[in-house]
């Protein structure tokens, strides 16, 4: 869905300019986007498969929910949205904490290149997974993995295939963040 969303300097600061969703991506302009990690007490880490139609990135797995930040919209809130729409919980913002924001730049093509300040959460997951209910458009799968599992594979991009080619400061700023709230 295209979606006007507000613009960002290279620092991260807003410019007072807005923008479709689509044109930001086409020309590279830096925006911002939530990322939210869930995570249960017995240590694992909820991962979400992305939609095989996706344009980018299909069917790898990926931060449990993520979406962008609308024009005027406050962070918290967006988060609280796209959990209710991707996976179908509804949780208050008091229940997110965030961990940082990260930049990233990523060239897909000459024609999509993401630039992107993510404002990544981590919250507790307090239901069974069989209770999301996944958004078909954009959610493939959604599953539980172990966060030792998850720390090997990310920590060292054992396997490259299979995840979102996120940093690994990112990966490493994720799961010690999980681990310090366990």
């Amino acid at each position: 869905m295209d979606e006007l969303i507000d613009l960002l300097d290279a620092d991260g600061n807003k410019t007072g300019e807005t923008v479709l969703k689509s044109i930001a991506h086409r020309s590279g302009i830096f925006h911002q986007t939530v990322h939210i990690w869930f995570y249960t007490k017995n240590q694992y880490i909820l991962l979400q498969q992305r939609g095989k139609y996706k344009t980018i990135f299909p069917l790898l797995f990926d931060v449990s929910v993520a979406g962008h930040i609308a024009s005027g919209e406050e962070i918290e809130d967006a988060a609280v949205r796209e959990i209710a729409e991707e996976i179908g919980l509804n949780i208050s913002k008091k229940e997110l904490k965030k961990i940082g924001v990260f930049k990233s730049i990523q060239n897909h093509s000459p024609e999509l290149i993401d630039a992107e300040f993510h404002h990544a959460f981590i919250a507790e997951l307090k239901v069974p997974l069989q209770e999301l209910i996944k958004q078909e458009s954009e959610v493939e799968d959604l599953q539980l993995t172990s966060l030792l599992k998850f720390s090997e594979e990310t920590w060292g991009m054992a396997n490259l295939r299979k995840y979102v080619p996120h940093s690994v400061h990112y990966y490493k700023t994720v799961i010690k963040s999980i681990k310090k709230e366990l």
